[in-house]
């Protein structure tokens, strides 16, 4: 077995690099310092840095977005608001709100809402632990990321630089999506949903978002499931079993995305 392979139980590759424990090799760790030593190091302003960001980023972060952009294109005509479920840094749900800003500037009746705790997993249920591939973030606190009030500022300049910019696009909920989410529905009665993103990892808030939200998602609506048939995150498969007829879904993937599976509602 050679020194990559036999390394493989040691490092995980998250969705948009190479920087957990987990399944990585090491010759992908040394990749994305090369990776971030270069973005720190290399000429530019930051502004021109981002505007040539693919220079920055790995083909698995390329892969994620153009998957997220497929996705958000089959419901532009659908009517109704985009639920993100697990924020963390908030990748995900700004690359919805820009595409919104980009490709439908005027519907000011699409609203992005996140949910997240900004703190870490609230706790773990045994759905999530029994019969999982354990992992350092299998814990209370786990995959941690203090991003409210950065990404409150984020959304403030985000907002001077789409149309109809005085109406609120996104909105951030912090707490146990487990009660925000159908307090959010009780307070705000008139919710459509026209994308689900199941991103919470663990089993109890992703059952809580599809018992909450289902119901308001109509014909041609997508859920989007993060770490469906995932042995390190087996409760988001669970919630999916309990919460739906998962037999009734016709479920896809891409072929350049490992990830990211999603369903139309039919």
């Amino acid at each position: 077995m050679s020194d990559n392979l036999s390394q493989s139980a040691f490092y995980q590759q998250d969705c948009f690099g190479f920087r957990e424990v987990g399944r990585s090799t090491k010759s992908e760790i040394a990749y994305q310092q090369q990776l971030d030593d270069y973005a720190v190091n290399s000429v530019g302003t930051p502004s021109e840095k981002f505007e040539n960001f693919p220079k920055y980023i790995t083909r698995q972060t390329t892969a994620r977005y153009l998957a997220l952009y497929e996705i958000f294109k089959i419901v532009l005509p659908i009517q109704g608001d985009i639920i993100e479920g697990g924020v963390n840094w908030g990748g995900g749900l700004m690359w919805f709100a820009q595409m919104s800003a980009a490709l439908e500037p005027f519907n000011l009746q699409r609203r992005i809402i996140g949910f997240d705790t900004f703190s870490g997993f609230p706790d773990l249920h045994s759905n999530d632990t029994k019969h999982a591939e354990i992992g350092k973030e299998h814990r209370e606190g786990g995959y941690q990321a203090n991003s409210f009030e950065d990404l409150t500022q984020c959304l403030e300049i985000y907002d001077q630089n789409r149309a109809i910019g005085h109406v609120p696009k996104v909105r951030l909920i912090r707490g146990d999506a487990c009660e925000t989410m159908p307090q959010y529905l009780i307070d705000n009665p008139h919710t459509v949903v026209s994308l689900l993103h199941l991103d919470f990892d663990i089993y109890l808030p992703t059952k809580a978002a599809i018992d909450t939200f289902l119901n308001r998602m109509p014909k041609g609506a997508v859920i989007v499931f993060d770490e469906l048939n995932c042995p390190k995150w087996p409760g988001e498969t669970q919630a999916v079993v309990e919460s739906l007829l998962i037999q009734k879904l016709r479920i896809q993937r891409f072929v350049f995305e490992p990830y990211l599976s999603y369903a139309v509602i039919e």
